[in-house]
């Protein structure tokens, strides 16, 4: 599925989160299918189980995933995985990132324009 880096300083359930988690906006993992259970992707990756749980709470959080009793853990289809506490979690980390490049005179124009190619390109693979 994929493969951790040993290297990175950054925890491996952060990892491993970050890694569904661009599965999933790519589109790589569907609405409702299912993602490998704790034990498969614990065995894969030969980590600890309670890793990946951490990681699968984290997703569960943000609303990436959702879990099902006795069945496992899903993708959240799109219209559900949107939470109002998450969404302003980014538009506050989207306010700190376009302060620091107007410091860094980008210009206006620039962002603008990468904006928009980087939200084509999001609607497009939500829409395939």
């Amino acid at each position: 599925m994929f493969q951790l880096d040993y290297m990175d300083h950054s925890p491996l359930y952060e990892q491993i989160k970050e890694k569904i988690k661009a599965l999933i906006i790519s589109g790589v993992l569907k609405p409702n299918e299912k993602v490998p259970s704790v034990r498969e992707l614990a065995q894969s990756l030969t980590i600890n189980p309670n890793t990946i749980h951490k990681a699968y709470k984290e997703l569960e959080l943000e609303g990436y995933i959702y879990s099902v009793r006795a069945k496992g853990s899903f993708v959240t289809p799109i219209n559900n995985r949107i939470n109002q506490a998450r969404k302003d979690d980014l538009l506050l980390e989207m306010e700190k990132l376009v302060s620091e490049l107007a410091y860094m005179n980008i210009p206006k124009e620039q962002l603008i324009s990468r904006i928009e190619e980087l939200y084509g390109r999001g609607r497009q693979k939500n829409n395939d």
